[in-house]
């Protein structure tokens, strides 16, 4: 065997759409993926996925399956002038008298060509000169221009299950155009390149290929979890992400950021990164402790919650763990209430119970003929009216009418809230 080929990942990119791995709802009979490779139809494709989700590979069965010529750029150091010559190109192909061939152009993240970039893309979709496949791990709706976006058909790609990542491990692992049975993968080296991978293909073969160079530099048969750890320099945490270690870690972040102590919410962050935890998953859970731990404690932290989670998708990891930590920092710190959750589950719970009334008369909708006639908005007072901004009606339908759900803490920056929120009860309910 020849191991210096091509990337184990390279390799083992799928020929056929029924050779891919995950992606189910895109593959469907009759789904527009399959008509334009089965039936070699025409169509331009914009792909949006998390990185090592198939993108890449699904340009190329597109390619390979319609018999057409693959041209593949880059949006990191490609420009007008590349995309031009391909389009250029694919026309004389398209010209020629005989032999006719149609060109798939491939861009890698394209959210990074600019507008200009992009515009230099038009005329070969519309034309139908190229068969463009795009890939972006950026939402296109904000990262990519609209005459492009409406000229070329989306696909959503969702991150690889632990499943199909094993699926593929075993396949490269047995393939002829991979290891072709060369070596066997012990449990725990599965479990713990399964954490790492993070639902990226590339980056599971990428790491199952660096631990088969050690194993074949040893004369092993075997690849364990000290062989493993030593190709991709990351110790093997005794963190199962599958059974109860993954849950319990995760809980005792959320309760340690509860709880205040930065230093051990620090060191179950640090536990979770170096497992192999999907960032998003952290960055998920610190969006709503930030809510339902702190809440109007400090109204900011949500923010920074929310910023953590958009960084882990913008720069991804080994960087967003910066990101994470600061966030972990800021939410462990910061005064705690849980008011807001209480009072959005106390009102749901007497919602479920049946108190939910007619919505008083006077805020019903009254933009319309005939709502005058019926007493819709007639009695309605408004607030910006009132010198105070507020004005003593009623709001509540009458079966909640006087029911208190938001019970502010006097902690942190909710201590101001508790004395507006009661002012605020007091001039409501003067109603004379």
């Amino acid at each position: 065997m020849d191991h210096t080929a091509a990337p184990l990942a390279v390799r083992m990119r799928p020929r056929s759409l029924d050779e891919l791995v995950g992606q189910q709802h895109l593959l469907a009979p009759g789904s527009p993926l399959r008509r334009l490779v089965e039936g070699d139809q025409p169509m331009s494709l914009l792909l949006w996925g998390p990185p090592g989700t198939g993108k890449t590979t699904i340009a190329a069965v597109v390619s390979h399956q319609t018999n057409r010529k693959f041209v593949e750029l880059s949006a990191v150091t490609a420009g007008v002038k590349d995309v031009r010559q391909v389009i250029d190109g694919a026309r004389r192909d398209l010209a020629r008298a005989t032999g006719t061939v149609e060109t798939v152009l491939f861009i890698d993240e394209v959210h990074r060509f600019t507008k200009a970039q992009q515009d230099a893309l038009l005329p070969g979709v519309e034309n139908r000169w190229v068969t463009l496949v795009a890939a972006t791990t950026e939402n296109p709706f904000f990262s990519v221009i609209s005459p492009l976006l409406s000229r070329s058909l989306l696909l959503t790609l969702e991150s690889l299950t632990d499943d199909d990542i094993a699926v593929l491990l075993d396949r490269a692992l047995t393939d002829e155009r991979g290891l072709n049975g060369e070596f066997e993968l012990a449990e725990d080296a599965r479990d713990h390149l399964l954490r790492m991978a993070g639902g990226d293909a590339r980056r599971a073969l990428t790491y199952l290929e660096a631990a088969a160079g050690g194993a074949r530099a040893k004369e092993a048969e075997v690849i364990d979890l000290k062989t493993l750890e030593t190709a991709v320099d990351r110790a093997a945490v005794r963190y199962d992400r599958a059974g109860d270690q993954h849950y319990d870690v995760a809980s005792a972040l959320i309760k340690s950021i509860r709880g205040s102590d930065v230093d051990a919410a620090m060191h179950y962050l640090a536990r979770m990164i170096e497992a192999g935890e999907d960032p998003r998953f952290i960055a998920r859970r610190l969006v709503i402790s930030a809510s339902e731990d702190i809440g109007m404690g400090d109204p900011t932290a949500l923010g920074v919650a929310v910023a953590a989670a958009e960084a882990v998708q913008l720069i991804g990891m080994p960087e967003a763990r910066i990101n994470l930590a600061q966030a972990v920092v800021a939410l462990a710190l910061a005064p705690k209430s849980n008011a807001v959750i209480m009072a959005v589950d106390a009102a749901i719970a007497d919602v479920k119970a049946g108190k939910v009334g007619p919505v008083p008369s006077h805020l019903r909708d009254a933009h319309y003929a005939g709502a005058k006639k019926i007493g819709h908005g007639s009695s309605y007072q408004y607030s910006h009216d009132d010198p105070r901004g507020i004005v003593p009606q009623q709001y509540a339908p009458d079966v909640i009418d006087g029911t208190d759900y938001y019970n502010p803490t006097r902690r942190g920056g909710e201590a101001s809230y508790a004395d507006r929120v009661a002012n605020i009860r007091r001039i409501l309910r003067d109603r004379k």
